[in-house]
């Protein structure tokens, strides 16, 4: 093993040295452990579960962090570095060159492991190298890669837990009515839900022709009951009840398609069920994602207008992938099986099993009639 490195802790144990670590907004030594209560920070989570994006001209690899535990905030004051993160490493040492939080103190269980799309994208008139983050907190992040400084960030789902996002701090402003602990008792009506404006395994795509990003997102939203929470080493550390109910007009999904440059929807296709899908853009201006009853859709990049559409029985939480065949025909594939959250939410979804008789979560009782377990791969030719 070369080295290894931890997104909390003292500076040594982050690879943050003096000179080398240099993030954008904040400043101090042995922030992994100075915004953390007592030594909270050795049980407080800061998982890696996500992706990783790679800049060869930098030399630096791009990763999210997850959130912090246990799930009630008030166990846990301070910001609570570097959980709900993006950090920037040298991957032949690991040394840590910044880190920017996208949700400090986090109150709603707003991982930061969604992808980090890294392009060139030209911002106020001025060419900027960026990476391009849909987080779970419901903002879409335009930063400069070179160093962590947030350029553009806007809500690209409903939110309301945080008004904006202060560019001059890389703060965002809270809505004190919205955050949430024990003493706080259920705090109603909170955007996103948990689940997160978009799942962080749900890759976005990033389309050099039109210079616009496609996204899966999630309208749902959540109540949110905090209790104090011992650990056991080994066990959930999480504490916390949050039923989801839809969101603002009533689906729970769209497939989007996102300017980042001016921090704006350009256009969307509104769905029934949450998208949990990965995105896959094509040269040929279309882009294909899946949906969670069960079809595979094609779209077109500039307009929206839905092309093509196949049944494939299951629910599709998989990301369609294209290649060239030797045929020299183009090909689409897609993993259709629903799984994850979306398995267990949706109650009974085998028709073999007699034994299967979970019950579906209240906010989707009925998405078990319109897909099964699942379990192929479906292949067309363009």
């Amino acid at each position: 093993m070369a080295w290894t490195a931890y997104n909390e802790g003292p500076d040594a144990d982050l690879l943050a040295r003096a000179g080398t670590f240099t993030p954008f907004y904040d400043k101090g030594a042995n922030l992994g452990v100075t915004t953390w209560a007592r030594d909270t920070w050795k049980t407080g989570g800061a998982p890696v579960w996500g992706w990783l994006s790679y800049d060869p001209a930098l030399d630096l690899v791009y990763y999210g962090v997850g959130n912090p535990g246990p799930y009630n905030p008030e166990q846990r004051a301070g910001d609570n570095k570097w959980t709900n993160s993006v950090l920037a490493r040298r991957p032949g040492d690991g040394a840590l060159v910044w880190a920017y939080q996208f949700t400090p103190h986090d109150n709603w269980d707003y991982d930061s492991n969604a992808e980090m799309i890294l392009a060139d994208l030209t911002i106020k008139g001025r060419p900027r190298k960026v990476l391009v983050h849909f987080d779970k907190n419901g903002f879409a992040y335009t930063m400069d890669r070179t160093n962590g400084e947030v350029l553009v960030a806007e809500p690209f789902v409903s939110l309301n837990w945080a008004k904006r996002v202060d560019l001059a701090t890389g703060r965002p402003v809270l809505d004190s009515t919205k955050l949430t602990g024990a003493s706080k008792g259920d705090v109603k009506y909170i955007c996103p839900s948990l689940e997160g404006g978009k799942s962080p395994a749900s890759p976005a795509a990033y389309s050099p022709r039109t210079g616009w990003f496609y996204v899966s997102t999630v309208n749902l939203c959540m109540n949110y009951q905090a209790e104090p929470r011992g650990r056991i080493r080994g066990t959930p550390f999480i504490g916390a009840n949050t039923p989801y109910v839809a969101g603002p007009g009533g689906n729970m999904g769209a497939f989007i398609a996102w300017d980042a440059v001016a921090g704006r929807r350009v256009w969307e296709i509104k769905e029934k069920y949450p998208v949990w899908s990965g995105v896959l853009a094509t040269a040929g201006d279309v882009v294909f994602y899946g949906t969670l009853d069960g079809w595979l859709k094609a779209a077109d990049a500039r307009s929206g207008r839905l092309l093509w559409k196949f049944k494939v029985g299951s629910g599709v939480v998989g990301a369609p992938i294209t290649w060239s065949g030797p045929d020299g025909r183009q090909y689409v594939a897609v993993y259709a099986g629903i799984g994850g959250d979306w398995s267990l939410l949706s109650g009974d979804l085998r028709a073999d099993d007699p034994g299967d008789v979970r019950d579906p979560a209240d906010f989707i009782r009925d998405l078990a009639r319109y897909t099964s377990q699942g379990g192929m791969v479906w292949v067309f030719a363009l």
